[in-house]
């Protein structure tokens, strides 16, 4: 007997195209993805996998494998929602993938409506990054996530994958209560084009959508500190060091020295996704999670 989980496991090593990063996006170690292929191989007597330089590739039967596995784990999936959804009664667990900001802004009532609306859900949230996240969904680890992109910055969204807009996130420019900027009713990004700022990581979205900014109009910004927690650059605000492009949503109430001002041209606005799997759409534990997450989005967002 084929072990499911393993095929799982050689499916997202196909599609992302390492085993680190498929063991990353089912939440696993690479030996752990490694012994799982190995099982799949002495199952099916080939060889699925081939070393090439530091990376792997599937073989001819790992593809032919591949192809078959992707139906038949849509085609379980589909069949464990369909039964489930027979009574039509929200049980079962859901394991959801949230961003940050998400996460303090938009769960905590979620899951209070959840508690109303469907008591026999058990909601499993993990923090990731909206690539991670997409990724974790699309290889299965997760049922769902929650997900943003900055406009118009676009967010792959795999042809698996079923997405629904639940808002616009505003973001505004934060500085100290005696910069210049502080009296301003909005911003363009004229006005900024020589502060200095405090970021997110390389890499991130957040960070994308500042460097675009400046791109925009032919500079870069002067980025004098990266941090990740956007607390971090609020408490560098207020010390009159840098300015910063902060979301509105689970940012909380701004201290006494640090003043928001929003920035309307270009407007900094993300938005803000549920993502799950075309195969899921019938489970009535899914559908509940996506419901509560978007009413609760509706009340927050624009």
């Amino acid at each position: 007997m084929i072990d499911p989980v393993a095929l799982r496991s050689l499916v997202a090593v196909e599609r992302l195209g390492s085993v680190g990063a498929a063991a990353t996006a089912l939440q696993y170690t690479p030996s752990a993805v490694s012994q799982q292929i190995k099982r799949l191989e002495s199952q099916t007597g080939v060889q699925l996998l081939e070393r090439r330089g530091r990376g792997v590739l599937l073989t001819e039967a790992g593809r032919s494998l591949t192809e078959s596995a992707r139906d038949l784990l849509a085609e379980m999936e589909r069949l464990e929602a369909r039964v489930r959804g027979i009574e039509g009664q929200p049980v079962g667990s859901v394991r959801l993938g949230v961003f940050a900001t998400a996460y303090r802004g938009i769960l905590p009532g979620a899951l209070e409506r959840l508690r109303a609306s469907a008591p026999g859900v058990v909601l499993k949230a993990d923090e990731l990054d909206p690539w991670d996240a997409v990724d974790a969904v699309a290889a299965g680890s997760h049922d769902l996530a929650v997900v943003h992109n900055w406009e118009p910055l676009p967010l792959a969204i795999p042809s698996h994958l079923e997405i629904r807009h639940v808002g616009r996130d505003v973001a505004d420019v934060l500085v100290h209560r005696t910069h210049r900027l502080a009296d301003h009713g909005e911003l363009s990004v004229q006005d900024v084009l020589e502060e200095e700022w405090v970021s997110v990581a390389p890499g991130s979205i957040c960070h994308q959508w500042l460097v675009k900014m400046y791109a925009d109009v032919g500079r870069a910004p002067r980025i004098g500190h990266i941090a990740q927690e956007f607390a971090t650059h609020i408490a560098l605000v207020g010390g009159g060091q840098v300015v910063a492009l902060v979301p509105r949503l689970g940012r909380g109430e701004l201290p006494d020295d640090v003043r928001a001002v929003p920035i309307t041209q270009p407007l900094s606005a993300r938005t803000v996704s549920v993502v799950w799997r075309s195969t899921m759409g019938t489970s009535p534990a899914l559908h509940a999670v996506v419901e509560a997450l978007s009413a609760e989005s509706a009340q927050l967002l624009s």
